[in-house]
């Protein structure tokens, strides 16, 4: 299985914010994760396209990659808080109030999913699906009376 990260840095914007957008392509398909974000009305979703697309592009130059891009998917996706830049805005009477302009740090990792491998049954019978875990055997469909209101005689 092979995996892939891409990792942008010092990127104008806080980490709360960029987390908003990469939560809605975790565990999506590349392909779903790009349409997500094109039509995503943020600012920093451009930013996080450009990391999902190296990303992709890292894991097509990995040795092993079975060269199948609808088979990646986004593992993994977060925004480390980078560092701060501290800035001084003017106020009332003199004073002075401190602005904090924010960095982000966005990593994007991809991973193939796993082919499913399908057993064939032999003598061409149809494989058997598996039971759920807990769950009770079959049995007969009993049939039963419905159950019906006491009146007030019957009750004493």
């Amino acid at each position: 299985m092979i995996q892939a990260e891409a990792t942008a840095r010092y990127l104008r914007t806080s980490a709360q914010k960029a987390g908003l957008v990469l939560d809605l392509i975790r565990g999506k398909d590349v392909n779903k994760a790009l349409a997500t974000l094109k039509f995503t009305r943020k600012g920093i979703a451009a930013d996080i396209e450009k990391v999902l697309r190296s990303a992709i592009a890292n894991a097509q130059n990995k040795d092993g990659f079975s060269g199948d891009v609808d088979r990646l998917f986004v593992s993994a996706c977060y925004a480390n808080q980078g560092p701060s830049q501290k800035r001084v805005r003017p106020a009332p009477m003199g004073r002075a109030f401190r602005v904090l302009k924010r960095t982000a740090h966005l990593t994007v990792h991809v991973s193939e999913r796993p082919e499913k491998v399908v057993a064939v049954a032999a003598d061409g019978e149809a494989p058997k699906r598996p039971r759920r875990a807990g769950a009770a055997p079959k049995k007969a469909a009993a049939k039963r009376e419905p159950a019906r209101a006491k009146s007030k005689s019957e009750k004493e």
